[in-house]
This record gives C-alpha cells, sequence and structure tokens, in this order.
C-alpha cells in the first residue's frame, strides 16, 4: 500500500531532534515514487534544491524539467547542477510553472511556493497561475505518481494562495486521486499538501 511506503521511507529517515520541515516530509514522498529513468518536473526552481534532488534520484537516462520565470532563478540552478555534474540531466525553462501541462507524462512534480530566497520579496508565485499550474500537472501525473505542494500561508499573498491550494487539492475526484495535508500546528508555518494519482483517468470535480 501507498500508505505502507511512507511509513517505511520516513522511519529511516536519519534520527533528527525535531520534527521535519515540510521540505523534508516533500522529499520522503518523492524518494518513494521516482526511479531512475523517470521524469520529474521542480515546477518553481528556485535556488535549485529540489532540481538537484530531482536529477540526482532520475539518473542518467531519466529527466527532469525545471520551471521559473525568474532569470536569476534560472541561472542559480544551472549552477548548483553544474558543480553537482547533474546539469545535463536537466532541462531549465525561464517560463511559468503554468507550462508544465506541454511536458506530457511525468512521475513527479514539486511546487515549492512563495518567493526566490534571498532574491525580491515581492515577486511570488500567484494564486491564480498555481492553480493553472496544478490543474496541468494533474492531467499529465502518471498512476501511482505524486505532486508535492510546499505552501507558505505567512508573507503577503501566501495565505490566499495555501487555501486555494487546499481547496483544488479537496476538489480532486477521489476515484482517481488521494491528497493529503501535513502541517506543523504553528500559525502561518509552512505546509504540505501531497497529491496521488491511483487511476489514469483525470477528472476534477466541478
Amino acid at each position: 500500500m501507498p500508505g505502507d511506503s511512507y511509513l517505511l521511507n520516513l522511519t529511516s529517515m536519519p534520527a533528527m531532534p525535531r520534527l521535519p520541515r515540510a521540505t523534508e516530509l516533500a522529499h520522503e514522498f518523492v524518494r518513494a515514487r521516482l526511479s531512475s529513468g523517470a521524469i520529474a518536473i521542480d515546477a518553481t526552481a528556485g535556488n535549485g534544491h529540489d532540481t538537484e534532488f530531482l536529477a540526482s534520484l532520475s539518473g542518467p537516462e531519466g529527466r527532469v524539467i525545471a520551471f521559473d520565470i525568474q532569470a536569476a532563478a534560472i541561472e542559480a540552478t544551472r549552477e548548483r547542477l553544474h558543480a553537482a555534474g547533474l546539469l545535463e540531466r536537466v532541462t531549465l525553462r525561464q517560463e511559468s510553472h503554468e507550462c508544465i501541462a506541454d511536458v506530457g507524462s511525468f512521475a513527479v512534480a514539486m511546487f515549492n511556493l512563495g518567493y526566490l530566497p534571498g532574491g525580491d520579496k515581492d515577486r511570488i508565485t500567484e494564486t491564480g497561475s498555481t492553480i493553472r499550474a496544478l490543474e496541468g500537472a494533474v492531467r499529465g501525473l502518471l498512476p501511482g505518481g505524486i505532486i508535492t505542494i510546499v505552501c507558505y500561508p505567512g508573507h503577503p499573498g501566501g495565505r490566499e494562495e495555501s487555501d486555494a491550494v487546499v481547496a483544488w487539492a479537496s476538489g480532486l475526484e477521489p476515484d482517481n486521486f488521494r491528497a493529503m495535508r501535513c502541517e506543523m500546528l504553528l500559525a502561518a508555518a509552512p505546509f504540505l499538501v501531497a497529491v496521488e494519482r491511483i487511476h489514469a483517468k483525470s477528472t476534477l470535480s466541478r
């Protein structure tokens, strides 16, 4: 069962003096689903941490497509991948994550919303484009695949976007998808929404 595999992965995490962050949980969920040779998407490349993680898992026969609308993010990701020797496994696209709909089928997509760490905090992911990107993502997600979305309700505009993501995931057809929310019990703490596809047909509830 998928839930059992998650438990095995989470209990195999190194002993930590604290609970895992939303980003760390996202990595563990993806690690359970992404095999060598698969196609994966980093919908919000940022400084390239998730892109590097996906490229390391997908292997030399796999492919990662990383999106970011900011040139600084694409360049930071390129430099990180080059330093790690993983650049050849990744296609970098300086485009909105809405363009995920053009990719086709894939096993995993990771979203890390909000602003570019170290960048302009006024340039954030926006509710409308994020929901359109997620709608495109579920159409391309293969059965058994997963989408992880780390939401940040604490910055201006973040609560609206986070609430919209939760509402979107809650409206997915339960015969085809499972969705869950993982969070710290702290005000405005980042949280994870994970969506897995269990059947091939993709239908959004209306």
